[in-house]
């Protein structure tokens, strides 16, 4: 079937069916785009990066590297002329220790970019943990302060003893001198009460 023609253009499919975008849409993600470089995982990268960092700073790696640059010496001064690979100023070692130190520096580097980065979240964590104990602390001594308030107004063993005491000695001084006087108040005016009747 022929495409319909009004007034002489053609009439493109509009809406949902239309699949002829030129622009991109924003209603759908962008197709992944092909890289040059090569894709890493830069946590891996990190993680190897520190294993390297932590040999460079070994004994062991100086050991060996003090091995290695002997035996290079010693070869390239005492084997025989067409088996030497280095002749004496040594500039392939120099290569060498030079190609080694520019890889070392940002390894190591970047180690301790790693190293900073977990301290910062430890330094973090710390003080968050200090704020929380402040806090605790502070609720603590708070309440111990509210205790020892509550225990101020609260009659103690050696307050109740005393005032027990001085009932006591009350009540004797009474029984030796007057019998008809009552202990309390109350009873006194009770006793008023029952002689008036």
């Amino acid at each position: 079937m022929p495409p319909e023609r009004e007034s002489g253009r053609e009439r493109t499919p509009a809406g949902a069916t239309a699949t002829t975008h030129t622009r991109p849409r924003l209603d759908q993600p962008r197709p992944p785009r092909r890289r040059i470089l090569p894709e890493w995982d830069p946590e891996a990268f990190g993680r190897l990066s520190e294993r390297i960092a932590r040999f460079l700073g070994t004994g062991r790696f100086i050991v060996w590297m003090t091995v290695v640059i002997i035996a290079w010496v010693l070869w390239n001064v005492f084997a025989p002329r067409d088996l030497r690979f280095d002749n004496y100023p040594f500039i392939f070692l120099t290569l060498m220790l030079s190609l080694q130190a520019s890889y070392a520096a940002p390894l190591i580097l970047l180690a301790q970019n790693r190293q900073d980065d977990r301290d910062r979240v430890n330094l973090e964590q710390d003080r968050k943990q200090n704020e929380r104990s402040i806090a605790d602390t502070e609720y603590l001594t708070r309440e111990i302060a509210a205790l020892r308030i509550g225990l101020g107004e609260v009659a103690t063993r050696d307050w109740i003893r005393s005032e027990l005491q001085d009932l006591v000695k009350e009540l004797e001084g009474r029984q030796d001198g007057h019998h008809d006087h009552a202990v309390f108040p109350a009873e006194r005016s009770r006793g008023r009460d029952v002689d008036d009747r």
